[in-house]
C-alpha cells in the first residue's frame, strides 16, 4: 500500500470520528470538517487506486511492445 494511499485512509477515519465528534456535540461547523476531510481523504485513496490502476495496464502494454518488436 503507497503513502498516498496511507495518508486518504487516515484522512477517512480521522473525518469520521470528527463528523461523529460534530454529531454529538452539535458542533454543525466540526461536523462539516469531518465530511469535508473524509471526503477529501476518500479523493486521494481513489485517486492513487487509479495511478496504480494505470501504472499496471501501462506496464502491460510496454511488455506487450517489447515481446511484439523481439519477434
Amino acid at each position: 500500500m503507497s503513502e498516498e494511499k496511507l495518508k486518504g485512509l487516515k484522512d477517512e477515519a480521522v473525518g469520521k470520528v470528527k463528523e461523529t465528534e460534530g454529531k454529538i456535540t452539535g458542533d454543525e461547523l466540526r461536523k462539516k470538517e469531518g465530511q469535508a476531510q473524509g471526503f477529501l481523504g476518500k479523493a486521494r485513496a481513489k485517486a492513487d487506486d487509479l495511478k496504480e490502476d494505470l501504472m499496471a495496464g501501462a506496464d502491460k502494454l510496454k511488455e506487450k511492445f517489447e515481446k511484439d518488436t523481439d519477434r
